[in-house]
């Protein structure tokens, strides 16, 4: 199984941020492109990129979408995978049918996890789920809200049900460069033997080689290290080279 570097665009406002813990009050701006982001990030060798709509997940509705569209129509080489702001099937049709490769449903597998799993069904390997996790326990809507279902429940219901890419978001460790929580990822990985990747807390290149030697998981989302310089993404992707 090969293993996938994402660097992270996370929009608000138009703009490339990162939020602390996903605490909106705690922002970094670091571009005002975020297809220029996604320009550098292809020319740089990515095989994906991530994208995330931060107003959307906070609003409910898609707001940066344009810039997602932007990235998967006019950069061929790479592939796009955004979240955020999904809530309805037009949502991801809208997404697909503009070039977007993956579509991350999260809210509503909670809220609505009877209509996620028809979209898992109907769309397969296109959607991807999302689990962010405040202490076991799975968060919504932003990260504004913590509900009362365990990520690992989660997860192993909508492997059973078809979804074969989780991604697992340590919110503890999201924006911290404290390293990620290698142990809640690999018990995801376990419980659900799907595809893993780990999002929250990449802080060196010692951090990708250890989630690449932990089995299940295939790829690390990667932000705030990057854009603070800890290590370009030329470096990643040569340390997780198989």
């Amino acid at each position: 199984m090969s293993f996938i570097l994402y660097p992270a665009i996370d929009m608000r406002g138009g703009q490339c941020v990162r939020l602390l813990q996903g605490d909106y009050d705690k922002e970094t701006v670091y571009s005002a492109s975020p297809f220029g982001m996604a320009q550098t990030f292809a020319a740089d060798g990515a095989e994906w990129i991530h994208m995330v709509d931060l107003d959307g997940a906070k609003d409910g509705k898609r707001v940066n979408d344009r810039f997602v569209i932007e990235a998967a129509q006019k950069l061929s080489q790479v592939k796009i995978q955004i979240g955020g702001g999904i809530r309805s099937e037009a949502d991801i049709v809208h997404y697909l049918e503009n070039g977007v490769d993956r579509v991350i449903i999260g809210s509503i597998a909670i809220s609505q996890p009877e209509f996620a799993l028809e979209m898992i069904r109907k769309y397969g390997c296109q959607i991807a789920v999302g689990i962010d996790a405040k202490k076991g326990f799975v968060a919504t809507h932003g990260w504004l809200d913590t509900s009362e279902v365990r990520a690992i429940e989660l997860g192993k219901r909508f492997a059973d049900a078809g979804a074969e890419t989780f991604i697992f978001t340590d919110i503890a460790t999201d924006g911290m460069l404290t390293g990620p929580n290698l142990a809640a990822v690999r018990e995801l990985a376990e419980i659900t033997g799907k595809n893993v990747i780990a999002s929250g807390g990449v802080s060196s290149l010692t951090d990708l080689e250890d989630l690449q030697a932990t089995k299940g998981i295939s790829g690390a989302i990667v932000g705030k290290a990057l854009y603070e310089k800890r290590f370009t993404l030329k470096e990643a992707l040569q340390t997780v080279q198989v």
